[in-house]
Order: structure tokens, then sequence, then C-alpha cells
């Protein structure tokens, strides 16, 4: 029996980055948390069946810590913000988790510059 393809085929990641978007402008807008620092979301990833989704993001200023409960404890009020905006029949449940990737990123473009850095040194 021939498997069934689904007519969306890359829904899932039209989703989540509609969820990216409009979370990025619902963190902005209408979070007052205080814990919450300078947030800029990296990604979003959602199950298939649309009952989760892990949000990453990483920040510019702020504890990554305090920054993830505050955004976690906001999920709901969040959650439901996402509701009146997305046209979807189940808005996932969500979950902030802090990205190091770009700070790790940053480390590695240290170590390269102070290491091309010692080797003209060398070469001189």
């Amino acid at each position: 029996m021939p498997t069934r393809k689904s007519s969306t085929p890359n829904r899932g990641f039209r989703v989540a980055d509609q969820i990216q978007r409009d979370l990025a402008e619902l963190i902005a807008r209408e979070l007052w948390d205080p814990r919450v620092g300078l947030v800029t979301l990296q990604s979003v990833e959602v199950t298939p069946d649309y009952a989760h989704a892990k949000v990453y993001f990483s920040l510019l200023a702020g504890d990554p810590e305090a920054s993830a409960e505050g955004l976690n404890a906001a999920a709901g009020f969040l959650r439901s913000a996402l509701f009146k905006r997305l046209h979807i029949h189940t808005v996932p449940t969500l979950h902030f988790v802090f990205d190091r990737t770009p700070e790790r990123a940053a480390d590695m473009n240290a170590l390269i510059a102070k290491a091309v850095a010692s080797r003209s040194k060398d070469e001189d």
C-alpha cells in the first residue's frame, strides 16, 4: 500500500517560522518581566503533532537562567497570545531553552584571531 504524502510538505517548518516571528514581536512588545534580558530567538522546533515547541534563545544582555525562568513563567501568556494570531488548530506548549551557540561561535572566532595574530608575529 503506498504511503500518503502530506498535502503541505513543509508545514511544520512554516508553522515554526511563524511562531518564531510572532514570539519575537510579543516578547519585545508585551512581555514586561524584568528577568528577561535582551532576547534574540534563534530557532523554534515544533513536534510533529504540534503539541510542544522548543524555543531556542540567546541574550545580548542579561542572565541566561533568569531569562529562561521569566520566559517559561510567561509561556502560558505567550501561548494564549499566539493562539489569537495563528490560524492553526493546536498552538503548542512553549518550552524556552538558552542557546549557547552564538556565545561559543564568538569564543571560537576570538581563538582563531588570537592564533592568526601569534602566527603573523612568529613570521615577522
